[in-house]
């Protein structure tokens, strides 16, 4: 009989190569870059087939804990365990903390896919009979990578060696290979042996644990006892720090997969993208007659083959060819398309400069457990934000020792606490917030709750906020 299998999905990353639009505090998973979801929430939807998979596990941290937790909820995917890492520490100890969580919730006979949750994939035929193949052959005894077939000499991918066939079409893997050059990239595609490494696996979970203790036993041993010492938070289970902190800073790939006598990869023909530079959205993207794919805030005239996204303004672009245009709220990124694997570069070079630092680090729109806070415009002793408060949730109650802040609702209905009074706003209504009350804020309607905020005083940044009651713990 066929398992189910437990999808982990690993969402603690903080990537900016699609600045200016990711940022390390906003990255690309949780962004919605082409159409209505995120690439978090296109990946939870891949996963939602009860009769193929068990709820899912997420692995983030806990910076990104209410984003991961809302974005599920949106398009009501069933969630196993969101796990929070406490510190960074690379594949291996984040998937073995996870496959310590599955054994003891779902048994050592557990099958598990590792899934990234920031890649473009078209979930076809092909995709769901590659699905089935891999998790076959994991219950066969083993450990399965996913291999792309190559449309191009990429250098932005390792490659994966095929080596003998096994039953049912997957393949025994012969060597693994780094990142190569151009002229090795296409010299390994020349022999029609190898595949793009995408970083997706399918594990039976006693085989895993148990080449990972021989390979490297203090990755498992530090990830047991994270584990086993973890804490219930709201809806979350926090790793030990102390324990989880102790592992070793190594990927799966080098702990256990390019030394195992048991690596498996499916051959798989499917279209798939990491999405890891502007060029590789435009790839996938929905073109017009000229090869261009824009966005709803944008518009393009005698222009071919270029990228051109706007969160906020309006851009229009006339007379270019392979051109990225990518406008955020307060930067904008152009360069040629074919060039967009530099942005990196770019990144960095802003990071080192203390006055353009904020803009590879924090987004002008941040997500809260209770929704969204926008910036739209600050200056001297003054801030004026747009919030955005989910049905039925509410912000802390709270006071300002040094600010006073003015409320106008946009859209739903509020229900504002001032002192020991509490009472409703509609749309057009506004209500003042004196410096030193306490106050709060909640959403007791069926639709999101759009409000101005204005902040004025001698201090306004954030740790000037006293919490005195919150449902999200963060007193």
């Amino acid at each position: 009989m066929a398992a189910k299998i437990v999808p982990v999905i690993m969402a603690g990353g903080k990537g900016t190569r699609l600045w200016p639009l990711s940022r390390s505090t906003a990255p690309k998973q949780f962004l919605q870059f082409l159409g209505d979801h995120s690439l978090f929430q296109k990946t939870l939807q891949r996963v939602s087939d009860p009769e193929l998979y068990e709820p899912a596990v997420i692995v983030t941290n806990a910076e990104f804990r209410f984003i991961v937790a809302e974005q599920a909820q949106v398009v009501g995917a069933r969630l196993s365990s969101i796990l929070l890492e406490p510190v960074a520490r690379n594949t291996a100890p984040a998937l073995a903390a996870a496959a310590f969580v599955v054994a003891r919730d779902h048994g050592e006979d557990a099958i598990i896919q590792v899934l990234a949750s920031d890649h473009e994939i078209d979930a076809n035929e092909i995709y769901r009979d590659c699905i089935r193949l891999a998790r076959d052959t994991a219950q066969a005894g083993m450990l399965v990578t996913f291999g792309i077939t190559p449309t191009e000499p990429a250098t932005g991918y390792g490659y994966i060696e095929i080596g003998e066939e096994l039953a049912g079409g997957a393949r025994t893997v012969a060597r693994f290979v780094e990142k190569p050059n151009r002229e090795k990239a296409e010299a390994l595609l020349a022999t029609g042996r190898y595949l793009w490494n995408s970083g997706m696996f399918m594990l039976p979970i006693r085989l895993f644990l148990t080449d990972l203790a021989t390979f490297e036993p203090e990755v498992h041993a530090r990830a047991l006892a994270a584990v086993k010492a973890s804490r219930r938070d709201l809806d979350f289970e926090r790793l030990d720090a102390a324990a989880f902190s102790e592992a070793p800073d190594i990927s799966v790939d080098y702990a256990v997969f390019e030394r195992t006598a048991h690596a498996a990869v499916v051959p798989s023909s499917f279209p798939w993208s990491d999405l890891g530079s502007w060029d590789s959205v435009w790839a996938v993207g929905e073109k017009d007659a000229d090869g261009n794919v824009v966005g709803q805030k944008a518009s393009v005239s005698d222009t071919r083959n270029s990228l051109v996204l706007s969160r906020d303004i309006h851009v229009s672009v006339h007379g270019l060819d392979d051109i990225a245009v990518i406008a955020s709220e307060d930067a904008v990124y152009v360069g040629r398309l074919a060039d967009s694997q530099n942005v990196g570069q770019i990144v960095k070079a802003l990071a080192r400069n203390e006055a353009t630092r904020s803009l590879t680090e924090v987004h002008p729109t941040s997500y809260k457990p209770w929704g969204s806070v926008a910036s739209v415009l600050s200056g001297e002793r003054f801030e004026v934000k747009r919030l955005s408060i989910a049905p039925g949730r509410k912000i802390s109650l709270q006071r300002h020792f040094h600010r006073s802040e003015h409320w106008v609702v946009v859209k739903g209905t509020a229900e504002v606490t001032l002192g020991e009074e509490t009472r409703l706003l509609n749309e057009n209504e506004s209500v003042y917030v004196p410096q030193g009350v306490t106050h709060r804020l909640a959403n007791p309607g069926k639709i999101p709750l759009e409000l101005i905020e204005v902040q004025t005083g001698s201090y306004l940044s954030d740790d000037d906020t006293v919490r005195l009651d919150d449902e999200f713990g963060r007193l």
